[in-house]
């Protein structure tokens, strides 16, 4: 992949704030199985209230669909990742994987951080620290 401009990156703005991005992504990974509402609260620590107000934001988006209904005579709430939203974290991803590029080639147009920097605290699969 080319690395593109920096100020060409075009970063979906819904996607892009930390917890949607997390919610969505944990969404992604389940693939076609339904998440519950349950499982995204406590597998990624947020309250009920932050959580519901994030998968309004995505839904609303067409990025997620959220369900409500009866399960076992009690309430469920559930929550799959839509055809177009596969579609916008993949675009996303691909943007943010051309931020890294750009960023680690120098092509950006702005000065490319040292080596050292780039690799700093990151170890090969010896254990060997790559940024000494």
């Amino acid at each position: 992949m080319k690395p593109r401009a920096i100020g060409e990156l075009t970063l979906d703005r819904v996607i892009h704030e930390r917890a949607r991005l997390i919610i969505l992504s944990y969404i992604a990974q389940a693939g076609d199985r339904e998440v519950a509402f349950t499982e995204l609260r406590d597998g990624l620590g947020f309250t009920s209230g932050n959580l519901s107000i994030q998968l309004k934001v995505l839904s609303d988006a067409g990025l997620v669909r959220v369900e409500k209904r009866f399960r076992e005579r009690k309430p469920f709430t559930g929550a799959t990742l839509t055809a177009e939203g596969g579609l916008a974290l993949q675009a996303y991803i691909r943007e943010i994987e051309s931020l890294i590029d750009s960023v680690r080639t120098g092509q950006g147009g702005g000065a490319i951080l040292p080596a050292a920097a780039l690799h700093a605290g990151v170890s090969d699969q010896g254990g060997h620290d790559v940024g000494s």
